[in-house]
């Protein structure tokens, strides 16, 4: 296990062999925060690599520690590599990290959920504790107005300005989330110096100057990469956040609407966004705007380990 961030020439290789199995696979196995957290200077995370005698980076899992009761891990082999026992072996050593505290139980997600993947987890014991929707919507087709609260405006997120006050209100909105209720300040700093980084697509809802919610977009160049016939730009409704105080006015459903409108404006003909399969009353929402659910990833519990012959893993 390796903490802080990986040399550069390491996290190269992650990021090439992410890409040969999103090739092989039609879906990325390593979300966007793992590739952000590749070369964080303080990851609350460890990466786990193996090599084959050559020294190349045929398998890669990377946990997330942050938390007190739960490890959650991603991990991508090879496709030429695959069913030689290495993503056991890196599964094992997600266990190992996950036992340091005792009681601390290993989840690891499956993108797309994919039959291997499926198989992969029964045969280590595995049982889906999680499940996440990829919905989408025709953006070329009728939307449900959704007017904003009484009194409510939005403007343009500004960054160096609205970081501090937007993280406050996002971390109140999400507190129930494992992962979006965490994100730092260096985490917002990261994604402000991605290329996708657009503020006018990054919208603030205020009431007398009082930070109420937001609707941050995303535009992905092409959605090549996932297994639902799609590859044209697509936009996504990144988060929409509403402060607890604030909830029970409709701000969410205006402010995706909101969104929505934007990435239109773009020029796009379809969105995408993510939500929890458990979260019924955001589901709600976007299905009166149109959503229909697309493709899930799914989280795994438990887990084994087993050590294959003629790869290293690197700690």
């Amino acid at each position: 296990m390796t903490a802080g961030p990986l040399d550069a020439r390491t996290a190269g290789a992650v990021r090439g062999l992410a890409a040969r199995a999103t090739a092989a696979d039609r879906v990325a196995p390593l979300s966007e925060q793992p590739l952000l957290w590749l070369t964080d200077p303080e990851p609350p995370a460890v990466h786990v690599c193996a090599t084959d005698a050559s020294g190349e980076v045929v398998g890669y899992a990377q946990a997330d520690v942050g938390a007190a009761t739960w490890v959650s891990a991603e991990l991508v082999v090879d496709p030429s590599r695959r069913r030689t026992g290495i993503g056991s072996r890196l599964l094992g050593r997600l266990r190992s990290e996950a036992a340091v505290v005792p009681g601390r139980t290993l989840q690891v997600w499956a993108h797309g959920d994919l039959p291997a993947a499926r198989a992969f987890a029964g045969d280590a014991g595995m049982v889906v504790v999680r499940e996440l929707w990829r919905m989408r919507l025709d953006l070329t087709s009728p939307r449900p107005e959704r007017p904003l609260p009484q009194g409510v405006r939005v403007r343009p997120f500004v960054p160096g300005q609205d970081e501090e006050a937007w993280r406050r209100v996002n971390s109140r909105a999400f507190a129930y989330h494992p992962e979006q209720g965490r994100m730092t300040s260096n985490d917002l700093r990261a994604r402000e110096a991605e290329p996708w980084f657009d503020p006018a697509g990054f919208l603030l809802a205020e009431r007398e100057g009082a930070l109420l919610g937001s609707v941050w977009t995303k535009v992905h160049p092409s959605d090549e990469g996932r297994d639902d016939g799609h590859a044209a730009a697509v936009g996504e409704i990144y988060v929409v956040g509403v402060d607890p105080d604030a909830q029970g006015l409709g701000l969410g459903g205006a402010l995706t609407a909101l969104g929505l409108d934007h990435l239109a404006a773009r020029g796009l003909s379809s969105a995408i966004l993510y939500t929890g399969a458990e979260n019924t009353v955001a589901i709600r929402t976007y299905t009166r705007l149109g959503f229909t659910k697309a493709s899930a990833d799914v989280k795994f519990g438990y887990g084994t380990q087993g050590s294959p012959s003629g790869v290293t893993m690197s700690t």
